[in-house]
């Protein structure tokens, strides 16, 4: 069961360059990073063939999970050979989920020889880019926005690859945090706004490139720094020998426009993010949660009132919740109310069964005794459509609560995601259908009361101290940083500092 069925994370990308073990290293990346898509994986590695004096990439990608993909452990050690290697997980944000050709990494041969890339993010001139590639012949084999860079690049004039792939770049709009791999070269690029993380780490004399910290760490590798908002960054033979990563910045901007939901939703806890630590941000988020809407008091004569959360995105920010509530009102405990299965595969509808519901069932349980006659607080992370809330709070019913009240710990989402998240239609946001009418929202759901974090107490949670630093909050405000091809009424510069 995906988040409301709706939100779900963009993609993983993870790329190595100088390790023998290459290809091992960027599965155990990419199964570090199998939360930020689980819909197919794939490798893509460089070969240096001695005999033949030349450079071969090997590739192997397919649907499914990470360990599905690669469950012959041939592949990575016999088929994926080379020194260095980039992989993906996929989320479609755009492109047919269900086409082979549409898995990434994607790999050609030009001029300049071989090229591989891996995409994290949505481009937001991809209809302007395709028109104009294809009135001058480019015949295209996916339908992502991913592809267009590829050719960008094929068809430079420019001498240099990295000439080639800096002017494809300055072509493109939107999100991107992407590996590009080339015969003897690997590049990490993200775009101006560092809307997507992306981090860069050391392995002993290996350079690392990672959507997030955690899969750093399960390689053992060092986090160094972000690749920064308009940075390029090359390694290749004479990097490993001076130990120093070749980097040239392409544009700046004055702010940054970080993702605020990767902080709510997407990133594992236990990942740096943005240079920040998830896990001290979700806190901080459910800290400041508990100021705007304490839990309710307990009756006299009543049990303490029970705090719980919907898991797993929402158990750190609970944990912060909990304990600044406690501070203030000693009648309350922190309990687990909701069991989640983790072994959740394919469901079987029987005839008469509610699709949805049944769904919701197969995921979580629920803890009767924990809630039986008392006021509950259930905490999540965010509410999109509220399909999904409502069957969690017709389960919690089941046990027989005396009040449920629900706490979000974001604001309401009232407009889509361009940046490579998936969020449904304007029309399809139960916030944005309810004007954010939250006594509309309540009834609707069948809750005792709900409450959202405010804008304002979200982004005082997740401060950070470079200057530049600032957050896309576009989702909440419906104002977006990046102008967006086909939508006349985004401003170009929407946001308001």
């Amino acid at each position: 069961l995906k988040k409301e069925s709706s939100i779900n994370s963009n993609c993983g990308v993870f790329g190595i360059y100088n390790n023998p073990e290459a290809a091992i290293l960027t599965y155990y990346g990419l199964h570090s990073l199998q939360h930020r898509g689980q819909e197919a994986a794939g490798i893509v590695t460089s070969e240096f063939l001695e005999s033949e004096n030349r450079h071969r990439f090997n590739i192997h990608k397919d649907h499914g999970l990470v360990s599905n993909v690669f469950r012959d452990e041939k592949i990575l050690t016999d088929a994926l050979r080379g020194t260095a290697a980039i992989g993906h997980t996929r989320y479609s944000t755009t492109g047919a989920s269900d086409k082979r050709t549409n898995i990434q990494p994607f790999k050609v041969i030009f001029k300049g020889g071989n090229l591989a890339l891996s995409h994290n993010g949505n481009l937001t001139n991809t209809r302007e880019l395709r028109n104009h590639l294809q009135d001058e012949g480019t015949l295209f084999q996916t339908s992502t926005d991913s592809e267009l860079l590829l050719h960008l690049i094929a068809r430079s004039k420019k001498e240099s690859i990295e000439e080639k792939i800096l002017e494809a770049v300055s072509f493109i709009k939107g999100a991107y945090s992407i590996c590009i791999l080339t015969d003897d070269k690997l590049f990490a690029i993200r775009d101006p706004y560092g809307v997507r993380p992306f981090c860069m780490g050391k392995l002993g004399e290996s350079f690392v490139f990672a959507s997030e910290t955690c899969a750093l760490d399960i390689i053992n590798a060092d986090y160094v720094r972000d690749v920064m908002p308009g940075e390029m960054i090359t390694i290749d033979k004479d990097v490993i020998k001076s130990g120093e990563p070749k980097s040239v910045y392409f544009e700046k901007v004055e702010r940054y426009r970080h993702c605020i939901f990767e902080f709510i939703y997407f990133s594992r806890p236990d990942s740096i993010v943005f240079e920040e630590k998830v896990d001290k941000v979700r806190r901080r988020i459910g800290k400041n949660l508990a100021l705007e809407s304490p839990p309710p008091k307990k009756e006299d004569d009543r049990k303490r009132v029970v705090v719980i959360n919907v898991p797993d995105s929402s158990n750190t920010a609970t944990l912060g919740y909990f304990s600044e509530a406690a501070k203030h009102n000693s009648d309350i405990k922190n309990e687990i109310g909701l069991i989640r299965s983790h072994y959740v595969g394919r469901t079987f509808i029987q005839p008469g069964q509610d699709k949805r519901e049944m769904k919701v069932r197969t995921k979580f349980n629920i803890v009767k005794g924990v809630l039986s006659d008392r006021k509950v607080v259930m905490i999540d992370d965010s509410i999109v459509r509220g399909t999904t809330s409502k069957l969690l709070v017709d389960l919690l019913k089941k046990a027989s609560p005396k009040e449920i009240h629900l706490k979000i710990t974001s604001p309401p989402i009232i407009s889509p995601c361009y940046y490579g998240m998936d969020f449904p239609s304007k029309q399809e946001l139960i916030a944005a259908r309810k004007d954010k009418n939250l006594e509309e929202i309540k009834e609707w759901l069948g809750v005792d009361s709900i409450a959202y974090l405010s804008e304002e107490k979200l982004l005082e949670s997740a401060t950070n101290t470079r200057p530049e630093t600032g957050f896309c909050t576009a989702c909440f405000s419906g104002n977006y940083p990046i102008q967006i091809e086909g939508i006349d009424e985004i401003p170009k510069n929407g946001f308001d500092d």
